[in-house]
């Protein structure tokens, strides 16, 4: 019996071409687009590891978690380290990279993450690669959780490595990922003896096996089905248009955060114009108990908890009002209050932002 999921035929090289070029043209970018398969952790390590070698200086800019395992990849491929470290309930400011920078001339590479799902916080990209590059250091930028939520112009920004993920705010699976790349990204990684190599970590095996070779044969099989829903998710942000997208999340930020405090609930990232739009932490006591009941109370609910941290997602699809809806009066029963003027303050919020 034939299967419409598992009886496809191969993926053919123009085909994986075009999805490649419509990864371009959702990041406005002329650099050339490599489309890693698997988990976005794969390219950001392929990333440090071909542009991190003994003798370099990097500078780490750590706003949530996954800055920690930056350092660590750093450190492990022998480079120096230096931590710019802010509160995870903020955001870093591009002085603070500039005066970090000016501190440390040597450094020649600058890991930042965009829009933190993990603790909702989103950094000022586009000043910050004004003093990285007037700096001369690599930049690499994590955008897997901005990307489709908030304006991400890698090229205009001066971002030379801006990795990309689908499972957040594009609505698609976690299993592909892309990376952009720079020309000055490319011959740092050439001149790096360590860079992997015949390694599912090499970028510069898609270089010269793929790029360079003319786009014509694929050095290995893809992961069809993950490549095919990655084209459905760019299908489906071009028909709706890139900036309602981005408005619908910015809105059901707005709401969720307006929604929480009638709630009595702070929000974690205290400055809005720090908060993300793919996810709102609040600052809520007993937070796993909270969580729990709130999902006892609607299982559907888009929330979750770390510490005296509720976290609520409104990413991909999750970014409607139903959702955002369900997550507050799901928050409302777990807290044991009458949900109308959470659900008020929302629906405010949602349409200030959307009109």
């Amino acid at each position: 019996m034939t299967h419409p999921l598992l009886d496809l035929p191969p993926l053919a090289a123009e085909h994986f071409a075009s999805i490649e070029q419509g990864v371009a043209d959702l990041l406005s970018t002329r650099q050339d687009v490599v489309i890693t398969q698997g988990e976005a952790l794969l390219p950001l390590e392929g990333c440090i590891r071909s542009g991190a070698r003994p003798g370099s200086t990097a500078l780490n800019v750590v706003t949530g978690p996954y800055g920690t395992t930056f350092g660590n990849w750093l450190r492990d491929c022998g480079a120096g380290v230096v931590d710019l470290a802010v509160p995870f309930d903020t955001a870093v400011t591009a002085e603070q990279v500039d005066r970090a920078l000016a501190e440390h001339p040597r450094i020649d590479f600058v890991s930042l993450v965009h829009a933190e799902a993990a603790t909702g916080n989103t950094n000022p990209v586009a000043e910050i690669g004004e003093v990285v590059r007037a700096h001369g250091a690599l930049f690499m930028l994590d955008a897997v959780a901005s990307v489709g939520a908030e304006p991400l112009l890698p090229d205009a920004w001066g971002v030379d490595l801006c990795v990309i993920g689908a499972q957040k705010a594009m609505g698609g699976p976690a299993g592909v990922s892309a990376v952009s790349v720079s020309d000055r990204a490319w011959a740092r990684f050439a001149e790096n003896p360590a860079a992997p190599r015949r390694s599912y970590l090499s970028l510069l095996d898609w270089k010269e096996r793929w790029i360079d070779a003319g786009r014509t044969a694929l050095p290995h099989a893809p992961a069809q089905l993950e490549m095919l829903a990655l084209e459905a998710c760019l299908d489906r942000i071009a028909a709706e248009g890139l900036s309602t997208v981005m408005t619908r999340h910015r809105a059901a930020a707005a709401a969720t955060r307006a929604g929480a405090q009638a709630l009595g609930i702070a929000p974690y990232v205290i400055r809005p114009e720090e908060a993300a739009p793919v996810a709102t932490t609040l600052r809520v006591p007993q937070a796993t108990a909270v969580a729990s009941k709130a999902l006892a109370a609607s299982p559907a609910a888009p929330v979750s908890a770390a510490g005296e941290m509720v976290r609520v997602n409104h990413y991909g699809r999750a970014a409607s009002p139903e959702a955002v809806l369900t997550s507050l009066t799901a928050l409302a029963s777990a807290l044991g209050t009458d949900p109308a003027g959470a659900v008020a303050a929302a629906e405010a919020a949602w349409s200030e932002t959307v009109h």
